[in-house]
C-alpha cells in the first residue's frame, strides 16, 4: 500500500534524497518520506523548491513497480486528490487557473528496480518569493482551507488508485486536464501551438515547419 511505512522529518534537506537512500537500502514499495520543511528541496530542471514550515505538502514515495508513464500518472492522481478543479501543464506541473500549485519530480535507478516519486504542493502558503509571485498559488489562496495531512491522505488514496492503471485510462484522464491544448507555446528550439500528447506522453506542437514531438525539456505558455 502506498504510504507505509512512513518516515517523517521536521526538517530535512530533501525528501527525495532521503527516499533515494531508503530505496537503495532496500525499502519496500510504497515507503513514504514526508517533511515539515526542506532546506534543499528541488523541482524539475534543478530549480529550488522553497516553502515556509508546515505550509506545503512535501513528500516522496519509493516505488518498485515501475512504469514509463509515471510522471503522467502522478499528475493525474494529484489532480484527482485536490479538492478543486486543476489542470496539468506538460509534463507534470499542476495548475489552479493559470498558476502552479504543485510539482512533481521523478528520480531513480530503473536498473536497480526502483524510482522515487517526489511531490510538492502548496497548501496554506500565502506569500511567495518575488520571482514566483505571479506564477504560483496555493489551496488557501484559491479559497480552499485544508491541512497538509488531509491533502496527503487524499493523495495517497489517489495514488493507490492510479498507479498501475491501464495506459489508456491514464492518457485519457491526462488529456482531459491538458492546460496547454490549443495554446501557443515556446521552448528552446522554437514555438507553435500545443496539440495534446501522443501515446508516449510527448507533447505535440504544430509549428510553421510541421508537427513536432517534444519528449523532454521546458515549455512556456505565451500569454
Amino acid at each position: 500500500m502506498i504510504g507505509f511505512p512512513r518516515v517523517h522529518h521536521r526538517l530535512t534537506d530533501s525528501t527525495n534524497e532521503r527516499a533515494k537512500e531508503l530505496a537503495a537500502a532496500g525499502a519496500p514499495h510504497g515507503t513514504l518520506v514526508t517533511a515539515d520543511e526542506q532546506t534543499a528541496g528541488r523541482g524539475r530542471q534543478g530549480r529550488v523548491w522553497t516553502a515556509p514550515p508546515r505550509s506545503a505538502l512535501l513528500m516522496s514515495v519509493v516505488l518498485r513497480q515501475l512504469d514509463e508513464r509515471l510522471p503522467l500518472t502522478a499528475a493525474v492522481a494529484l489532480c484527482h486528490a485536490l479538492p478543486t478543479e486543476a489542470a496539468i501543464k506538460w509534463p507534470n506541473d499542476v495548475w489552479i487557473g493559470r498558476r502552479k500549485v504543485a510539482g512533481i519530480l521523478v528520480e531513480g535507478r530503473p536498473q536497480e528496480g526502483w524510482a522515487v516519486l517526489g511531490i510538492g504542493a502548496n497548501v496554506t502558503t500565502e506569500r511567495f518569493p518575488a520571482e514566483l509571485a505571479d506564477s504560483a498559488t496555493s489551496l488557501r489562496l484559491a479559497g480552499i482551507e485544508a491541512g497538509t495531512e488531509t491533502v496527503l491522505a487524499q493523495l495517497l488514496r489517489s495514488l493507490d488508485e492510479w498507479l498501475g492503471a491501464p495506459a489508456e485510462r491514464v492518457l485519457d484522464a491526462w488529456r482531459e486536464r491538458d492546460a496547454l491544448k490549443g495554446e501557443r507555446v515556446r521552448w528552446a528550439g522554437g514555438e507553435g501551438v500545443a496539440d495534446g500528447i501522443d501515446d508516449s506522453g510527448a507533447l505535440r506542437v504544430e509549428t510553421a515547419a510541421g508537427l513536432v514531438h517534444l519528449d523532454a525539456g521546458e515549455v512556456h505558455l505565451l500569454r
